[in-house]
């Protein structure tokens, strides 16, 4: 990891510090954000607590009964002057997607303002590769891009109060899975069988910032059976590890 020397320091509260990379949802700067998490990590720096990556910023927080902002602060710019090339082993996962429109309740409308068929909306989103920003809003949620520019919509102006569990969504450059029901208001363009927050395994969520992600296209009969082998717990998303 190199080029750590643009950045900006904010106080949080009374016990986090927040490194800021930039303003935009760039890959450059999630590379930065994600080598310091990877760095932070490693160091085992006394008194910190929980590191957490967003898009352009890092948040480290802090036991203030074991050190302080100031001493924090000096020991991790200090980190990152030294930091070299990341070797973080990040994964690449395959996850099964039905577009249909039965699993998709706004393709359709998505595909006519976008100009495509259904078809073509989802075959240009299964043949992205995406980037997983960030995990967020809530539990398992993989923040992810950069969704295909022929694709990019605002959100939804009417949000939904009720997102099924699996729905696959699109806003502006994004797209992501809602691991469980909740509110959203992005455009819902298939649905996904895989579980993507389990509470009772090791990182609860799936995914991870860094991780990759490519869609396979799959119909409604092999949808429903990987979705029968989920609930018996017997299937698992192909998954390989990539170098960044």
């Amino acid at each position: 990891m190199t080029g750590m020397d643009d950045f900006r320091i904010l106080k949080a509260a009374d016990s986090a510090l927040v490194f800021e990379f930039g303003t935009a949802i760039d890959r450059k700067i999630s590379d930065r954000v994600l080598g310091l998490a990877e760095i932070l990590n490693n160091a085992g720096l006394p008194g910190a607590t929980e590191i957490v990556a967003t898009f352009r910023s890092l948040c480290v927080n802090y036991d203030s009964l074991k050190t302080t902002g100031a001493e924090l602060e000096q020991a991790i710019v200090a980190l990152m002057k030294g930091a070299g090339t990341s070797s973080q082993i990040r994964r690449l996962w395959e996850i099964p997607v039905c577009y249909d429109p039965e699993f998709a309740p706004d393709i359709e409308e998505v595909a006519t303002r976008v100009g495509l068929s259904v078809a073509e909306v989802a075959a240009l989103h299964a043949g992205t590769q995406y980037h997983v920003y960030m995990i967020g809003f809530v539990p398992g949620y993989p923040y992810m891009g950069d969704l295909p520019k022929q694709l990019r919509l605002p959100r939804r102006r009417d949000p939904r109060t009720r997102v099924p569990p699996g729905s696959l969504a699109i806003a502006t450059s994004l797209t992501a899975v809602y691991p469980y029901e909740s509110p959203g208001g992005w455009h819902l363009i298939g649905t996904s069988p895989v579980r993507f927050f389990d509470p009772d395994s090791a990182n609860g969520s799936l995914l991870g910032p860094g991780d990759s992600v490519k869609f396979r296209s799959v119909a409604a009969g092999e949808f429903s059976r990987i979705c029968r082998a989920v609930e018996r717990d017997e299937y698992e998303p192909e998954s390989r590890e990539i170098a960044t």
